[in-house]
């Protein structure tokens, strides 16, 4: 039970483990492609599809049609990682073993939608991931297995592919020893929430310090994508370097299109233009240049 890109490596390796998945469950198709309107399955779909796995896309589990369905599967066991379905009771309880999620975090910290962006917004040391055996409140269920890693300078999609890539091993590791994986209770101090991230949150705030806007970069690349605006027109800056300098925050501070904040400042090394590739920000000086005393909307 997965959608993103994120899930992918969990599915593929139940299947490469051995196990029988009898069905993938994913959120339906999308509209999508190049013009927004055609409708576009998730990654999910699209590697089960090509295994030849039943596939099934309910709006809602909470029907009891939906219920029965998926019942009726007769499953030891249910895998969710970023499904992004509210799973009910009838649900959880249908499979032998119950349910279990990869959740990308060490909980009881960043539960919920967004953990991996809000560890790197919140300039986090470390992550992981956590196993969990689900329950009907959010990311609350005692813990079967994690592991960790450092954060680093890592950017959300290195982080993803990461700890997708770890947590389905993880993940194959729990199940061929279940009986031996203890359920630990998640402890109750240290509980936060991951919200879901809004893309209004990805305009770059100068008045904060350079650390804080680097930390938007990593946490939104490669999507939504950071940005700032100049005349009207959105930069999307995937890659940038903490820099010494100061000066109005927002307010272009040399011709290597370093930027000043409330302290310190940041040069974007990768920016992006609507509707344009992304490319190196030297290259994107040579045909729109951007020069000292500039202020950034």
């Amino acid at each position: 039970m997965g959608t993103p890109e994120f899930a992918v490596p969990a599915l593929v390796a139940l299947v490469e483990a051995g196990h029988d998945v009898v069905a993938a469950y994913t959120q339906p198709p999308r509209p999508g492609g190049r013009r927004g309107r055609e409708l576009t399955p998730s990654p999910v779909q699209r590697e089960a599809e090509a295994r030849g796995i039943p596939v099934r896309h309910p709006v809602s589990l909470r029907k009891p049609e939906a219920q029965a369905e998926f019942a009726a599967l007769d499953a030891d066991i249910a895998v969710a990682a970023a499904y992004g379905l509210i799973l009910p009771q009838a649900i959880l309880d249908a499979p032998r073993l119950g349910c279990v999620n990869v959740h990308a975090s060490i909980l009881p910290r960043w539960r919920g939608a967004a953990p991996i962006q809000r560890a790197i917004l919140a300039g986090d040391a470390t992550t992981g991931v956590t196993i969990m055996q689900m329950e009907a409140g959010l990311d609350t269920g005692p813990m079967l297995a994690t592991l960790r890693t450092p954060i680093e300078r890592k950017t959300a999609g290195d982080l993803t592919v990461e700890l997708a890539t770890r947590g389905a091993g993880l993940l194959i590791d729990t199940l061929r020893d279940l009986k031996n994986h203890r359920a630990v209770p998640q402890p109750e101090d240290g509980v936060t929430y991951a919200s879901k991230i809004d893309k209004a949150e990805a305009r770059l705030d100068f008045t904060h310090a350079a650390e804080q806007a680097e930390r938007q970069v990593r946490a939104f690349a490669p999507a939504p994508g950071a940005f700032f605006e100049l005349e009207g027109e959105r930069y999307k800056v995937l890659a940038a370097e903490i820099h010494e300098g100061e000066g109005e925050p927002g307010t272009v501070i040399d011709e290597a299109l370093t930027i000043a904040c409330g302290s310190g400042a940041l040069r974007p090394t990768i920016v992006q233009r609507a509707g344009r590739p992304a490319m190196p920000t030297a290259e994107l000086l040579r045909g729109r240049p951007i020069t000292s005393g500039t202020r950034l909307g």
